[in-house]
């Protein structure tokens, strides 16, 4: 077990170095396979993880290296291997396996290709450190890597200077979340005097609930998270992330990077157990992310950004189950998430490829007929993100939904509305890139074509995990057969102690078949609206008014932080320039220079080259040493 750890983090270690060092020696194509490969060994071995953990019921820490020690504080470079982590390395080498594969048929005609696999590897890398650490620092460096990551792959077509700004605004606002993240570090020091985890949650499990210190250290932990997993108000580099090939897209919003800062809260879940109001916060950010993200992607005409936003109000809806207390349907919601968000953006890949590049939904419409098999997967995973039964999508929603509305009615209800916008805003992007009359553009366009196998088949995949992942979490009312939360429950049986020890359930099945069956049945209203209106009436969903128009142009959000960030900061840094640092540090620095220069010249006239001179001097000088020493 401890060979298979080790080489679980090697593999795609050694595949970003092979790939960087020979880049310019193999082809695209065969750095594709090798990138692939190595992922695809990491899948075989993370299955063998989960087979011997789940026969074996056991945890283990295995430890690679002492890493700091220093007095009392020992901070060994160790992994974990538990039922979260198992579930996470699944996840991350499953799902990055398949978009791996894609990227092969997707960057084949690219130049840079070669250098894209390498980066694509080093993502898988620092992503399994965070989620297999044993300590926060360790944890804090996966972090900082998938950071470094996200930076290199979203601006890696940097020839365009959009790209380059899109990826220089994802590096920066996730700085801003990664100090709150760093400060909550020493706050878990300072109270805890470790900074391992196990160690920690066994330690704060007998701390008084309501804490401050507890408040203090999970409200820093969760601005981390609200940066990496782009929550308000740091949510607004997620869509601009888009600048990246699609392939990026799929593996940021499903398999890695904003799903870190779920994964870092559901792994602390006793300490935030044990701080009601930050679960308080987290409920409000995330049902206020949620709602705005889910109504500006209704306005949306780019298909990654639509997509994009979606991600963010999903996210959101992550949150707002935290909130709950629900760390399960999180991590439930979040596992069915990764199947069906990797399978649009390969779909939304596809159509792209298929359009030579093209993004704005209003220059697609037809593409069903063009595009068959891309059409096909695209409705699978837009049924799957819509809950709709039985696809994956249902029996995780169904899971939150449940536990929103023991929280309260008003809970609830803004659930559901939170789970209907994604229906509105995903069929109106079916039913405009695909069966709504095509466009000028597409009547035009007579190279539309399906793309290769190497990019279909890992859609067909995710195609049929968005359908039988649900299965693994049947609601109650329907079986007792819940193997998902079965699985999880060692990780979070401390944490859901606590909760129903401080908070009161009031657990009822009275409502489960009218939060099911009433939602469906709103669902198919919201389609065939969708379908009546983008397809019948052929509604133009490029001129909006009012109301429409602020959130056609996302609140304004980037707007108000250049007015209210961005240009102070540049007006105080040109003030700082022309007056700072031209007219007072560089004059400094000029008088210091002339000052030396007019000292030289009159030090220089010493050296005049007679010898004589230079004797009479030395003379000069022993007679005044021998004088000096005469008085003394």
């Amino acid at each position: 077990m401890q060979v298979l750890s080790l080489l679980l983090l090697l593999l795609p270690f050694v595949g970003f170095i092979t790939l960087g060092f020979t880049q310019k020696l193999i082809s695209r194509c065969t750095a594709g396979i090798l990138a692939s490969f190595v992922i695809f060994l990491n899948f075989v071995i993370s299955v063998i993880i989960f087979l011997y953990s789940d026969s074996h019921s056991s945890d283990w820490n295995i430890l690679i290296f002492d890493w700091i020690q220093f007095d009392n504080m020992r901070i060994p470079f160790e992994i974990t291997i538990d039922a979260l982590s198992t579930l996470m390395i699944l996840i991350i080498n499953g799902v990055g396996m398949l978009i791996h594969i894609y990227s092969i048929g997707y960057m084949k005609d690219d130049e840079g290709a070669n250098k894209f696999f390498s980066y694509l590897n080093l993502f898988v890398f620092f992503m399994l450190i965070l989620v297999l650490s044993s300590n926060y620092l360790m944890l804090f460096i996966g972090w900082e890597g998938v950071g470094l990551c996200s930076y290199l792959l979203i601006g890696f077509w940097f020839q365009d200077h959009a790209n380059n700004n899109a990826a220089k605004k994802a590096f920066i606002i996730n700085r801003i979340g990664d100090v709150g993240f760093l400060v909550g570090l020493f706050f878990l020091f300072s109270t805890f005097n470790t900074l391992n985890i196990k160690d920690i949650l066994q330690q704060a499990s007998l701390i008084t609930s309501g804490t401050p210190v507890l408040f203090l250290i999970t409200i820093c932990l969760f601005i981390g998270a609200t940066g990496k997993s782009a929550q308000l108000p740091l949510f607004t580099w997620l869509p601009d992330a888009m600048a990246g090939p699609t392939p990026v897209s799929a593996l940021i919003h499903a398999a890695t990077m904003v799903t870190a800062g779920i994964y870092l809260i559901a792994r602390s879940s006793i300490l935030f157990i044990l701080s009601p109001i930050t679960l308080n916060i987290i409920l409000i950010i995330g049902t206020t992310t949620a709602l705005i993200a889910g109504l500006i992607a209704i306005y949306q005409s780019d298909i990654k950004k639509i997509l994009a936003y979606s991600t963010v109000s999903q996210l959101g809806f992550l949150f707002m189950a935290i909130g709950f207390g629900s760390f399960d349907g999180a991590m439930f919601h979040m596992f069915t998430h990764a199947f069906f968000k990797a399978l649009l953006f390969l779909g939304a890949g596809s159509v792209i490829h298929a359009l030579d590049n093209e993004q704005n939904i209003n220059n697609m419409g037809g593409l069903s007929k063009k595009i068959p098999f891309t059409f096909a997967v695209f409705l699978i995973g837009t049924i799957a993100i819509s809950g709709i039964p039985p696809f994956a999508g249902f029996f995780s929603k169904e899971l939150i939904l449940g536990e929103a509305y023991h929280h309260s009615l008003f809970m609830g209800l803004i659930t559901t509305l939170v789970s209907l916008l994604t229906t509105l805003y995903m069929f109106r992007l079916l039913f405009v890139v695909f069966i709504r009359e095509a466009s000028e553009s597409v009547k035009q366009n007579y190279h539309i074509h399906e793309s290769p196998n190497t990019m279909l088949i890992p859609m067909y995949v995710l195609a049929v995990l968005s359908i039988i992942a649900g299965f693994l979490n049947v609601p109650k009312l329907f079986s007792s057969n819940q193997y998902f939360e079965t699985y999880l429950h060692p990780v979070f049986a401390e944490a859901f102690q606590l909760k129903h020890h401080l908070i009161e359930n009031h657990e009822s099945i009275t409502f489960e078949w009218i939060i099911m069956i009433v939602p469906l049945l709103i669902i198919g209203s919201l389609i065939y609206f969708s379908y009546f209106r983008f397809v019948k009436l052929k509604q133009d969903t490029t001129q909006y008014r009012g109301i429409n128009k602020i959130f056609a142009n996302k609140l304004y959000i980037d707007e108000l932080y250049y007015t209210l960030i961005t240009k102070p900061l540049n007006h105080i840094s040109e003030f700082f320039r022309e007056i700072i640092d031209q007219n007072v540090i560089n004059q400094f620095i000029n008088w210091i220079g002339k000052f030396t220069l007019i000292i030289g010249n009159k030090i220089r006239m010493i050296q005049t080259g007679n010898a004589g001179y230079y004797m009479l001097i030395m003379v000069l000088f022993i007679i005044s040493m021998l004088f000096y020493n005469i008085i003394l």
